[in-house]
């Protein structure tokens, strides 16, 4: 849903990625940034101190965007680069959904639901786009963004209502299971199911 502002939030980004690349840091470099910042905020839940959680995951959102703003301003944009950012991403999240659960806002089999299902979106994406042929399949209605998203609300919301983290992180493993039938279906609608 999100993602089709991305290329909004690029142009509005890019004179920020030509800064941050005359100042000589690289994409990778942000990258790996973006990482220790969701190891933060994993530590952070892990914790119970969901207000610097919160603060962690924007931290790492914001410097993920940056990467790929950095890339762009030095037209340095490479495959090995963007597997990077997207291999990085999933241990983010991993980290991210490890320190809450480890923190008591939710339980294990929700975090591995949660885990697992971001893990086959990702999965279904990549493979439909390099076995299938897809040019793009990031269709769905729970992107990278609108996780984050649910669990920014969590964060905020357990200051007045002690269970919101808890609903939001239970209810964020079902939207990412349902963008991977939508992925499947898209694929299979491209591609004519052969």
């Amino acid at each position: 849903m999100f993602g089709k502002l991305r290329e909004k939030y690029q142009k509005a980004i890019a004179p920020i990625g030509a800064t941050l690349s005359r100042g000589g840091i690289s994409p990778n470099a942000m990258t790996i940034l973006s990482l220790l910042a969701a190891a933060a905020s994993g530590y952070a839940y892990a914790s119970r101190e969901p207000a610097y959680g919160v603060l962690l995951i924007v931290v790492t959102g914001v410097l993920d965007m940056f990467d790929g703003a950095i890339a762009r301003a030095e037209n340095k944009v490479t495959h090995f680069g963007a597997v990077f950012d997207h291999v990085l991403d999933r241990y983010a999240e991993f980290l991210i959904v490890v320190g809450i659960v480890y923190g008591g806002y939710s339980g294990w089999v929700s975090g591995v639901f949660s885990l697992f299902g971001m893990l086959m979106a990702s999965f279904t994406r990549a493979k439909a786009e390099s076995v299938g042929g897809l040019k793009s399949c990031t269709v769905g209605i729970a992107e990278r963004q609108e996780k984050l998203l649910l669990l920014i609300a969590g964060s905020i919301l357990v200051t007045v209502f002690t269970e919101a983290l808890k609903l939001c992180f239970n209810t964020c493993w079902h939207p990412i299971h349902i963008t991977v039938i939508q992925r499947l279906y898209y694929t299979w609608t491209q591609t004519g199911g052969t």
